[in-house]
Protein backbone atom coordinates (compact mmCIF):
# COMPACT_ATOMS: atom_id res chain seq x y z
CA UNK A 1 0.00 0.00 0.00
CA UNK A 2 1.42 3.13 -1.02
CA UNK A 3 0.65 6.66 0.51
CA UNK A 4 -1.37 7.96 -1.37
CA UNK A 5 -3.86 4.84 -1.33
CA UNK A 6 -3.68 5.15 2.89
CA UNK A 7 -4.69 8.89 3.07
CA UNK A 8 -7.52 8.19 0.95
CA UNK A 9 -8.28 5.05 3.20
CA UNK A 10 -8.12 6.98 5.79
CA UNK A 11 -9.88 9.75 5.03
CA UNK A 12 -12.81 7.25 3.86
CA UNK A 13 -12.77 5.90 7.23
CA UNK A 14 -13.03 9.78 9.14
CA UNK A 15 -15.90 11.05 6.77
CA UNK A 16 -17.84 7.76 7.84
CA UNK A 17 -17.40 8.26 11.27
CA UNK A 18 -18.63 11.89 10.89
CA UNK A 19 -21.44 10.89 8.86
CA UNK A 20 -22.50 8.61 11.79
CA UNK A 21 -21.69 11.29 14.00
CA UNK A 22 -24.18 13.66 11.84
CA UNK A 23 -26.54 11.00 11.93
CA UNK A 24 -26.36 10.51 15.47
CA UNK A 25 -27.07 14.32 16.20
CA UNK A 26 -29.79 14.97 13.60
CA UNK A 27 -31.94 11.73 14.57
CA UNK A 28 -31.13 11.88 18.60
CA UNK A 29 -29.47 8.37 19.28
CA UNK A 30 -27.84 7.97 22.56
CA UNK A 31 -24.33 6.66 23.50
CA UNK A 32 -24.99 4.79 26.81
CA UNK A 33 -21.76 3.19 27.97
CA UNK A 34 -22.80 1.63 31.20
CA UNK A 35 -24.34 4.36 33.73
CA UNK A 36 -23.35 7.28 31.76
CA UNK A 37 -24.70 8.71 28.48
CA UNK A 38 -22.65 10.69 26.00
CA UNK A 39 -24.29 14.36 25.27
CA UNK A 40 -24.75 15.59 22.32
CA UNK A 41 -21.60 17.88 22.44
CA UNK A 42 -19.13 14.91 22.29
CA UNK A 43 -21.11 14.08 18.65
CA UNK A 44 -20.27 17.85 17.66
CA UNK A 45 -16.79 17.92 18.44
CA UNK A 46 -16.08 14.41 17.23
CA UNK A 47 -18.18 15.59 13.72
CA UNK A 48 -15.74 18.58 13.38
CA UNK A 49 -12.25 16.52 14.03
CA UNK A 50 -13.34 13.76 12.14
CA UNK A 51 -14.55 15.78 9.22
CA UNK A 52 -11.15 17.81 9.41
CA UNK A 53 -8.65 14.55 9.29
CA UNK A 54 -11.31 13.37 6.21
CA UNK A 55 -10.44 16.41 4.56
CA UNK A 56 -6.66 16.24 5.23
CA UNK A 57 -6.50 12.77 4.29
CA UNK A 58 -7.67 13.96 0.63
CA UNK A 59 -6.32 17.01 0.88
CA UNK A 60 -2.47 14.90 0.92
CA UNK A 61 -3.92 12.51 -1.15
CA UNK A 62 -4.32 15.13 -4.05
CA UNK A 63 -0.66 16.82 -3.16
CA UNK A 64 1.80 16.45 -5.27
CA UNK A 65 5.00 16.05 -2.96
CA UNK A 66 3.82 12.55 -2.18
CA UNK A 67 4.97 9.67 -3.92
Amino acid sequence: MNRRSFCVISAGIFFLVAFVHLMRIMYGWKIVIGPWTAPDSVSWIILLVAGYLGYEGLRFARSSWLP
